[in-house]
């Protein structure tokens, strides 16, 4: 990754037009390809950014932009599409390349997997007399997160977000479709269970005779205790 502080104007030309005014910015080149550039606020996201597949090529400034002070020009063009980046430096404070190696991504706590497994684990969240059957059942759509049976031997469908949308609706919906044409499995009963439902997602949930249920993490990890909570 090459890391620049420089006092800079950058024009941005595409499906609009944008500049920025000379002032002191970061620049990221990293080695993907892609561009960014940053102020120091604003807090993660660039000012302006090329994404890959593009190509960046240093040019020797104008005359006109060597009386201007320009030190050197980057010249960065996205290479399916006609989007160009113009970065003027002017004054370059620091210029230093650093090898940051193979990342190995980020391991979130409270990822679905892991909600599955936890709630798999501690099937009786959903209910007295709840038993697992299978976690990530197959059906032709795709996979249902737990396929479990209620007190009475009913068959359960259960559909896991961290956040719980509309869209995880409509996904339990089409499962249920599907599972409910198996004689061996019908009737099958849907639970959309997240740790936050938005509001319209449970109203569609309910409309359509699904039950939700939040999940919480903490307790399930059997780190924190809900019952036993003063607050």
């Amino acid at each position: 990754m090459r890391v620049v502080i420089a006092q800079c104007t950058v024009d941005y030309h595409g499906a609009l037009q944008a500049h920025l005014p000379l002032a002191t910015r970061l620049l990221m080149v990293k080695t993907d390809g892609s561009v960014l550039i940053h102020s120091d606020g604003g807090s993660y996201k660039p000012l302006n950014w090329m994404a890959p597949p593009c190509t960046m090529t240093e040019v020797e400034p104008d005359e006109v932009e060597r009386e201007q002070g320009v030190q050197a020009v980057w010249l960065v063009r996205h290479r399916k599409r006609e989007d160009t980046l113009r970065i003027l430096l002017h004054e370059i404070a620091s210029d230093t390349s650093h090898d940051l190696g193979t990342d190995p991504g980020l391991v979130k706590d409270g990822v679905e997997a892991q909600l599955q497994s936890l709630l798999a684990e501690h099937i009786h969240t959903l209910g007295h007399g709840y038993r697992l059957v299978r976690r990530e059942y197959p059906t032709a759509i795709g996979p249902v997160d737990i396929l479990c049976k209620d007190a009475d031997g009913a068959t359960v469908a259960v559909e896991i977000k961290r956040r719980g949308e509309i869209d995880g609706v409509e996904q339990l919906t089409r499962y249920l479709e599907l599972l409910n044409r198996d004689p061996m499995l019908a009737p099958v009963e849907g639970v959309f269970a997240a740790q936050v439902i938005k509001p319209q997602a449970r109203v569609l949930a309910t409309d359509r005779g699904i039950r939700c249920v939040t999940l919480d993490y903490e307790a399930l990890r059997g780190i924190d205790d809900a019952d036993s909570r003063l607050f």
